[in-house]
């Protein structure tokens, strides 16, 4: 069988939006989708026979409430759902672990909803080995189209820019590969965006180039991007691929470039450090700050 889009949810309007966008997906990439909601038993024996009943009840109408959705918006989509017990993070991590991708919802600065919430959300971001997109309440299928000729909104013009964050002093063959095939399925442009800033008066940092002005700095880190795309170009020849390299830091870079793009993808460097695995500056301002869907892909 082949590995399923899974799509985590609680009944919120986010994981609802984030169960449509998963259908989509899991329709355009031929993948059956599956529904998981994590719940917990009552804590103690005494409460058991009421509260556990009371909370399956629960339970279930928050996958039927996703399904009828799901079938609403993608009826041909294969799907099935399943209520896993156990800590959410945990289930979550260990269900996108046999996925072709994992989607969750997202309410950006104020934090996840429902059973997502703080510290939890960063860390199924932070732990699955799989791509995680993080899709926002209120995503509309027109919202990742053009508008029509006329200026109305269209579910039937083509897909808005997906935007690559590439980061030249470690690029990752995973998360381009990834960004190249979402561009390949949605028949879109794929616009690759390096930023780059000057070095500082102690001298090069690592991946610096050191030119005399920054106009030609900017010309050479155009080449070398251009450069790590051209076999992913050559691979994907049916893409059309926009390099951009701006002087600014990545997080801004990337709030701008995403700025009504159909989906942004930015890389997460698996290493386990004392405080706990945990997402980088940069990937973590793009799942706060940025409106469109986002794809986390890990990579070692």
């Amino acid at each position: 069988m082949l590995p399923p889009v899974v799509v985590g949810v609680d009944g919120s309007a986010e994981s609802l939006a984030a169960a449509e966008w998963a259908a989509r997906e899991a329709a355009r990439r031929e993948r059956p989708l599956r529904l998981v909601h994590a719940w917990n038993p009552p804590p103690s024996a005494k409460e058991e026979a009421t509260a556990a009943a009371g909370r399956r009840y629960l339970a279930q109408r928050t996958l039927r409430q996703a399904e009828e959705g799901v079938r609403a918006a993608c009826p041909a989509v294969r799907l099935h759902d399943e209520l896993v017990e156990g800590p959410a993070v945990e289930v979550l991590r260990e269900a996108a672990e046999g996925a072709e991708l994992l989607v969750l919802g997202s309410r950006g600065l104020s934090g996840f909803t429902g059973f997502l919430v703080g510290s939890v959300a960063l860390g199924v971001v932070a732990r699955a080995l799989r791509p995680v997109v993080l899709v926002r309440a209120g995503e509309e299928t027109a919202d990742k189209h053009l508008p029509a000729p006329d200026g109305s909104a269209s579910t039937t013009t083509a897909y808005r820019d997906v935007v690559l964050g590439v980061d030249l002093s470690e690029p990752c063959d995973e998360v381009i590969e990834f960004a190249f095939e979402a561009a390949r399925l949605r028949r879109a442009r794929l616009r690759a965006v390096h930023a780059w800033q000057p070095p500082g008066p102690l001298g090069l940092g690592e991946g610096d180039i050191g030119l005399i002005d920054d106009p030609r700095r900017a010309e050479e880190w155009l080449g070398f991007l251009k450069a790590v795309l051209q076999v992913w170009r050559d691979k994907y020849p049916e893409v059309e691929v926009l390099e951009t390299v701006v002087e600014d830091k990545p997080a801004n870079a990337l709030l701008r470039a995403a700025t009504g793009a159909s989906l942004l993808v930015v890389g997460h460097h698996l290493t386990q450090r004392r405080i706990g695995p945990r997402t980088g500056p940069t990937t973590h301002s793009a799942i706060h700050h940025i409106y469109c869907p986002v794809a986390v892909v890990p990579h070692a």
